[in-house]
């Protein structure tokens, strides 16, 4: 029974891999936005306005995608976030350059909502399957399927904008990933009522640690100080790496006048932003959470401070990966540490409130970047801004430490229910 149990954890593990390769569609925006200004004449600031829709969009659906998963489990959840994200990508495909309105219904409120969905249920239910000390290691895999989808993504996109055109491609990429949610969302489930994952052996004091984690549900999390400081360290990492992930492609022909990486630059921050987010897991098992994520938040200063100065292929390519290491890296820590902090019985929606950070960072980040390039012509200041807000995200882990069980008030602590 232990090793089919095992078993079922890795199915579902990779069916939420799979979720993730399809919904991070998100991140071949800059590839299709690339294509908005080039064919339809749209402003850095126009084609940034889908985008943050959808960000947006996601983050709040978030909320309400882990609250509906806790209660209805994650295989109804997920379909249904199939379903919308591939009907987004249609409708977007009516849009035209001179109406943006079905690009922001559709790739903004429907294919965002849909996005939320899908994201929000595939780490709860691998993670409910395996023990406490190996939590960094099972968010890591599950998300990096996010990060990893525009190395597939992003080389048939710019295959199908150049044969097909924008609409025809938007349709296109609409109904293969509504098949492709729809067919991994039926192998996902929640363990059994009473389900206790086998644990490792540990030490005597690892062990009463990781009994005395709190079972907080999401009334409970938001009343501690824990919850304020990792929702603002995540939105001031994600404001940083989203105004620039968001405008990658961009960067590449301003900085390199002439040199046309295409959708290989892409690629590479792709293969970044999904590496970081296994490493970052895994290093968050043996160090903690908040130990990685002040040597992340320093690295991601790093690269934002360094990205200015890459002005050639050999230079640019290094930042992009770096800068999309750290920022999946960011995407794999702060699940752990929400699990970590307050325990995975309501992890659903505890971490949907907690994933608000990322998209009000998302959301002014994409938008203060097209902001500031449509003002000044560059994205030097851009880049300074990303990198004090990650410096001060890297401060703030200094406070920022687990929830002492003996000193949750008695108020906030777990209550017990009748039957009990």
């Amino acid at each position: 029974m232990a090793q089919g149990a095992s078993t079922r954890g890795w199915i579902v593990t990779l069916a939420g891999l799979g979720i993730n390769l399809a919904l991070g569609v998100l991140y071949s925006w800059s590839i299709i936005g690339k294509a908005l200004s080039a064919e339809w004449g749209w402003s850095a600031g126009q084609t940034s306005l889908p985008y943050a829709t959808a960000v947006g969009v996601f983050a709040i659906a978030m909320v309400f995608a882990g609250r509906a998963q806790d209660r209805f489990g994650p295989r109804i959840v997920a379909t249904i976030g199939g379903v919308l994200t591939g009907a987004g990508l249609i409708v977007a495909s009516f849009a035209s350059a001179d109406n943006a309105l079905p690009l922001i219904l559709g790739f903004g409120l429907l294919a965002g909502s849909g996005i939320g969905l899908g994201y929000a249920s595939a780490t709860p239910a691998a993670v409910k399957w395996f023990p406490p000390a190996r939590k960094g290691l099972i968010t890591g895999l599950v998300v990096s399927g996010f990060g990893l989808a525009s190395v597939y993504i992003a080389p048939m996109t710019t295959s199908l904008l150049h044969t097909y055109g924008i609409e025809t491609t938007l349709r296109m990429l609409g109904v293969v990933f509504l098949v492709a949610v729809v067919a991994f969302a039926q192998l996902l489930v929640n363990p059994p009522a009473g389900y206790v994952p086998a644990t490792p052996l540990t030490t005597a004091s690892s062990t009463k640690s990781k009994a005395a984690r709190p079972e907080l549900d999401w009334r409970e999390m938001v009343r501690t100080k824990q919850f304020a400081l990792l929702w603002f360290m995540y939105a001031f990492s994600a404001f940083a790496g989203l105004m620039i992930i968001g405008h990658m492609a961009k960067i590449a022909v301003a900085q390199l006048p002439g040199i046309d990486l295409g959708f290989g630059l892409v690629a590479v921050l792709a293969i970044g932003n999904a590496s970081g987010r296994i490493a970052a897991g895994m290093a968050s098992d043996r160090l903690g959470e908040t130990r990685t994520m002040f040597f992340v938040f320093v690295a991601q200063a790093a690269m934002m401070a360094t990205i200015a100065f890459a002005k050639t292929p050999l230079s640019l390519i290094p930042v992009a990966a770096g800068i999309g290491f750290c920022y999946g890296a960011n995407l794999s820590l702060f699940p752990s540490a929400t699990a970590g902090f307050f325990g995975t019985k309501h992890l659903g929606v505890n971490y949907g409130l907690v994933f608000t950070a990322w998209g009000v960072g998302g959301v002014f980040g994409s938008m203060t970047a097209g902001t500031i390039v449509d003002s000044t012509g560059s994205y030097a200041v851009a880049y300074g801004v990303a990198a004090v807000l990650c410096l001060l995200a890297a401060g703030t882990t200094f406070i920022t430490k687990a929830p002492d069980p003996l000193a949750i008030p008695v108020a906030l602590k777990p209550r017990k229910s009748k039957a009990a």
